[in-house]
Parts: structure tokens; sequence; C-alpha cells
């Protein structure tokens, strides 16, 4: 009985999304506006790292600009095999799991990395997508990891 903390402890530290590590920031103007590089790890999945960039609006634009508390929605995503793959218990369905959620405005909107595994083609999908509470949006970006052993 005494484990049983310790065990839902460790569960929810398991089933928790990944964090990620900004690895690169690029200034792309005069007033201080970024296009931010992150590492994502895929929590369920070993062996895969995204790599999320997307647009960093500094504080000079949002003054001259208005629209003070959301940053655009576009982004992109490149996922690779960074070491042994090896499958957690992944949602196998068509609606796939979260990997990542970050937030791109304090309520509206976030930028979110979702997997989906292709099991016909043995392939892990991965989209990074805006999520806006009020209206959906077109932008996104793909990227797909392959699960297979190359022939000896």
């Amino acid at each position: 009985m005494k484990h049983i903390p310790a065990l839902a402890t460790a569960l929810t530290l398991m089933t928790q999304p990944a964090f990620a590590d900004v690895v690169g920031k690029v200034g792309v103007d005069w007033v201080g506006n970024d296009i931010v590089i992150e590492a994502v790890s895929d929590p369920k999945v070993q062996g895969v790292t995204c790599h999320l960039a997307y647009f960093d609006r500094s504080i000079i634009d949002r003054l001259s600009n208005g629209n003070w508390f959301e940053d655009p929605s576009n982004s992109s995503i490149s996922c690779r095999q960074t070491g042994p793959i090896v499958l957690g218990n992944i949602d196998r369905s068509a609606d796939g799991e979260n990997v990542f959620s970050e937030r791109q405005s304090i309520i509206l909107k976030s930028i979110k990395i979702k997997r989906i595994f292709d099991e016909a083609n043995n392939t892990l999908i991965y989209l990074a997508h805006a999520n806006e509470l009020t209206q959906g949006s077109a932008k996104m970006s793909i990227s797909t990891v392959p699960l297979y052993t190359p022939s000896e």
C-alpha cells in the first residue's frame, strides 16, 4: 500500500506531454521579432525528436501593431530518428494523440504537436497545428518518421 503514491506519481509523469528545449533563436528584423526553434522529444516514443520553429513577436512589435497577447499561428516541424526507436503505449486511433502544446496567446490560441500512427505504412506522423478556441486555423506543418529496420 505504501508504494501506491509513488506508482501514481510515476504514471502521471509518464503521461505528461513533452517539454520543449529552446535550441535556436534567429532575429528577423530590427524591432526584435524572432524565430524560435525548440527541440521536443516524444514522451511515448523513445528515439524520436521533433524540432518546432515558430514566430515570437517582440514588445516593440506588440506596442506598434496592437494585438498584444498573441503570436502568429505559423509554425514548421521536422521530426527525425535520434536513437533506437522504442514505441511505448501510443494511441493507434486515426485521431492520434497530443504530444506537445504551447500557448501562443493568453487564452485563445496554442501550437500543438499531434502524433498519428500510420500502421499500414509503419510510419509515425507528426502534425504541428494551431488550435484556436474561437475559430479554426488552416496553418499546419507535417513531418513523418518511418519505422523500419534496414535489411542486412
